[in-house]
């Protein structure tokens, strides 16, 4: 060791890949990471925390109370009684550190052996009922919901131990805690075992938690956050983020998002991920182990949770949701690279793929019901069974993929009917190339049949089937798809070109416009149009430059609006005089360190001189080639061929 330093305490299974230290210049992308993701609501505010902590504290103190209530009805001793306890855990997102703004929060109620769960669900709901700040409250086989006005919905397990008080200071990463439990409990317990586990296990919680923020982020808008789907879930995310914390004890986030990339899209599958050795405390109960478990041994992408008994928890994970993530973990890569080159930034890395271009084939899969409360019934089942779908088709010779889209869409009004509620999923089809293809005609009907009857079997099992619920799935090609979805989600975005002039000639360049979505907040105020069809000539031809669309915005007078992740104006100075030519210059003040411009659009500004009428501006550095000889702060200004 150098300088007498003590070595670092060793995580994980195998040492680490590297113990380098962070450099500046990682912590500035480490910064731009985490600027590049406030306008995702990706952090809570300090009300909105303040908020929550108070309401968990409050609920609390009101499961004391009633289990103090509880024990007087079982005629438990008055001493007994004072001591009883009783403690609300978190776990998951929430615990972890890594809770978004709105979402809900998982918690377990934890209560000595002489409260039944039996009470749990009805002194317990009841005396919740009665609470002024509880807005809705669910109840289900397993957890109650509760809808707080304060704090949004609260997910509330039960489970009881084999103990005669509940301390405050009770910590439930002891394997002691499961002996004498019945599996319910176990099940319940787990989640806060995992997740404490997860974060003793990391050499570093807080550049942990910005990763692992980064890593959800990126998942969700990828489309490759859902554990029901066979994608992965939150705390299978943060697991294969502990395992690169571990190889990586010393690094930051900007780093470790990279090396999460690196890591995982070179991992051979199906190798397990595991944050310790598993222990078997000999508590006999079932364990992953596909020594033991021939069943285990056709699990293909298994990451195992740290706490006994350990589990694996992506056992939904299929061959096409494999290779889907595969490929998502290859981009990742090579747009992280590009990052920590200086030819991209982090937005790029949270731009959404447009999942209606990429399939020729899809299978359109519908719900529906008759009223708002049996489709929130039903949307739940037949989401649950869709990877039963995705399997069948799996198994379709004719298939190579099945890609299911996790976010579901409103149903159109022309497959709505009169008082009807609709939901749709969408699954992208690839099929194996086959010789004489036209004489192949592939029929899916068994696949889908197969499917649809096994939800209707499981909703009569369950008593779940009402009149009006119904569900159909349907094979579309590619260019059908309009008559489901909004035309802007089936459109590809279009490419516009522009001339730069030089001394000896012209080049073209061309760029995608970047679109907006309707839902963020910043669409406010009169419609604006669409900039008009311009053309740019191209030697012998000519090329058609179609402007990006703002559908709605609210721009003060002589600003510019910027495109990017975020949105904001600088305020922009009139247009000075400019030669007679398709593409002149005008001086530009450099933005301010938050505003990192993409793509400019020209917004009512005093006219500029008449050979000179802009529809897209750009930023200036950019990429050309050769570089044009601009002065620097300038804008480009593309304008009208003359």
């Amino acid at each position: 060791m150098h300088g007498g330093q003590q070595p670092q305490k060793h995580y994980g299974i195998t040492s680490s890949i590297s113990m380098a230290f962070p450099r500046e210049v990682d912590h500035q992308y480490t910064h731009k990471l985490s600027e590049a993701m406030k306008p995702f609501g990706v952090f809570e505010d300090e009300d909105e925390l303040n908020h929550r902590l108070a309401v968990l504290g409050k609920l609390n103190t009101f499961v004391k109370e009633w289990i103090a209530e509880i024990s007087e009805t079982k005629n438990l001793p008055p001493s007994t009684i004072t001591n009883v306890g009783g403690k609300i855990f978190t776990f998951g997102s929430y615990r972890l550190g890594v809770h978004t703004k709105g979402a809900d929060i998982d918690a377990l109620c934890v209560s000595p052996r002489h409260v039944e769960r039996t009470d749990f669900f009805d002194s317990f709901f009841a005396k919740l009922k009665l609470h002024e700040e509880i807005k809705d409250l669910r109840v289900s086989v397993v957890k109650v919901y509760l809808l707080c006005l304060v704090a949004g919905q609260i997910d509330l397990l039960f489970a009881r131990l084999a103990l005669q008080s509940i301390p405050d200071n009770l910590d439930l990463r002891g394997d002691s805690h499961l002996r004498n439990l019945d599996i319910r409990c176990i099940r319940s317990l787990n989640g806060c075992r995992v997740t404490d586990e997860i974060l003793y296990l990391v050499p570093n919680k807080e550049n942990f938690r910005l990763t692992l923020r980064a890593i959800k982020l990126w998942a969700k808008r990828r489309g490759i956050y859902s554990n029901m789907l066979g994608f992965l879930g939150g705390v299978s995310w943060a697991m294969l983020v502990a395992r690169t914390c571990q190889l990586y004890p010393n690094a930051v986030a900007a780093t470790l998002v990279h090396k999460f990339f690196l890591v995982f899209s070179k991992w051979e599958w199906p190798n397990p991920v595991l944050l310790k050795q598993p222990e078997d405390s000999n508590l006999n109960l079932p364990v992953w182990d596909p020594r033991v478990n021939p069943s285990d041994r056709y699990h293909l992408m298994p990451i195992i949770t740290p706490a006994y008994p350990q589990q694996n928890s992506t056992y939904n994970v299929s061959s096409s949701t494999r290779t889907i993530m595969s490929e998502e973990f290859k981009y990742g890569l090579s747009v992280t690279d590009d990052i920590l080159q200086g030819k991209t930034d982090w937005s790029k890395l949270f731009q959404p793929p447009n999942f209606f271009l990429k399939y020729k084939h899809y299978i359109v899969l519908t719900a529906s019901a008759s009223t708002e409360e049996n489709q929130l019934e039903w949307i739940g089942l037949v989401e649950s069974k869709i990877r039963v779908l995705v399997g069948n088709l799996e198994r379709n010779e004719y298939i190579t993929l099945a890609h299911v889209n996790p976010t579901s869409f409103p149903g159109n009004k022309e497959s709505c009917s009169e008082n009807e509620f609709v939901s749709m999923w969408f699954i992208g089809i690839i099929f194996k190339k086959v010789e004489n293809a036209e004489s192949v005609n592939i029929d899916l009907t068994y696949d889908i049949q197969s499917f649809t009857d096994t939800v209707y079997r499981q909703a009569n099992n369950i008593n779940m089937l009402k009149d009006g619920m119904k569900i159909e799935a349907t094979h579309v090609k590619k260019k059908q798809l309009h008559q489901y979805l909004p035309v802007e989600l089936v459109q590809r975005k279009k490419r516009v070109g522009w001339m730069l002039s030089s001394g000896r000639g012209s080049r073209l360049h061309s760029f995608f416009c970047h679109s907006l979505s309707p839902s963020q907040p910043y669409f406010k105020g009169p419609p604006l149009g669409p900039c008009s069809q311009c053309v740019l000539k191209r030697g012998p031809g000519e090329r058609i430059l179609r402007g990006a669309t703002l559908r709605k915005a609210c721009l003060p007078a002589n600003h510019l609006v910027v495109l990017q992740s975020s949105c904001c104006s600088v305020p922009y100075p009139p247009p000075q005089a400019a030669s007679q030519s398709s593409c002149c210059s005008v001086p530009y003040p450099p933005p301010p360190p938050s505003c990192q411009p993409i793509i400019l659009l020209f917004c009512p500004v005093p006219p500029p001189p008449p050979s000179c009428q802009p529809i897209i501006l750009l930023f200036c550095p950019v990429q050309f080639d050769p570089p044009p000889k601009l002065p620097a702060n300038h804008l480009v200004v593309l304008s009208r061929a003359v």
